[in-house]
């Protein structure tokens, strides 16, 4: 099983700790995210030191306004464990950074997805229509991964331009169920998990803070909402990230 979508850096216990109890829970390989250059250098300090780990570097939207260079992100993906530029895309829930500013940000850090024909891993909360205009000006064949899907609105555009979508542990809430119903119409191709440690816990264990090993409790909503074996959506979801991550 592979978590698509970690913050090791984030967490409050050493990352090697939580990988290995990751690996006793059988995820073997996690991409781990930074959310600006520090964190991105952090990120992949931790990919370097671990096996199995890979990471995506981007700038938050969170962050639009803070004077991060995206450009000092170009050398930093040329390390080679650097597999996806992001997250990246819109916040206008938290309103965190000025939504032009964040547009503009979206914008550059898609260009150098382009440039540097990497994936695009997509942060979207309350910005539907403009993360969709965003992202259907990319070239068709630039994968487009849209991270904690939690906007149902997004679905159409997801399935008409072949993006793939990944769920978090929010899909396990049980008022999530338009989550459920968008995650049965993912095509089994465009299906991706994650936990976005150390955040949004599933309900397995809600309350206490999310690691890489509870990447099983997703799998586990996402196999019972589209009546599948766990062991082999679990497979078919790696084999996804595989593909989408050139691991």
């Amino acid at each position: 099983m592979i978590d698509t979508h970690a913050h090791l850096d984030a967490l409050d216990e050493p990352a090697g700790e939580v990988l290995a109890r990751a690996r006793e829970a059988g995820v073997r390989r996690v991409i781990a995210v930074g959310s600006g250059i520090a964190s991105c250098r952090a990120t992949l300090a931790i990919a370097a030191a671990e096996d199995g780990v890979y990471a995506a570097l981007g700038i938050h939207p969170h962050q639009a306004a803070d004077g991060e260079d995206v450009e000092a992100l170009v050398e930093l993906l040329g390390h080679p464990k650097a597999v996806a530029v992001g997250e990246t895309g819109l916040d206008y829930y938290r309103n965190d950074a000025p939504r032009d500013e964040q547009r503009a940000l979206f914008r550059a850090e898609a260009e150098l997805a382009v440039r540097t024909a990497k994936p695009l891993v997509v942060h979207s909360r309350a910005a539907d229509e403009d993360t969709a205009g965003t992202l259907r000006l990319l070239p068709g064949d630039l994968p487009v991964v849209l991270h904690c899907f939690s906007s149902p609105a997004l679905l159409a555009p997801a399935l008409e331009h072949g993006w793939y979508v990944s769920f978090a542990g929010n899909v396990t809430y049980p008022n999530a169920r338009d989550l459920r119903t968008a995650a049965v119409r993912i095509p089994p191709d465009r299906l991706l998990a994650e936990t976005d440690s150390p955040y949004l816990a599933p309900q397995p264990v809600r309350g206490r803070r999310n690691e890489p090993a509870h990447v099983v409790h997703t799998l586990a909503a996402l196999a019972e909402a589209r009546g599948e074996d766990p062991a082999g959506l679990g497979a078919r979801i790696e084999q996804n990230a595989t593909r989408v991550f050139s691991l």
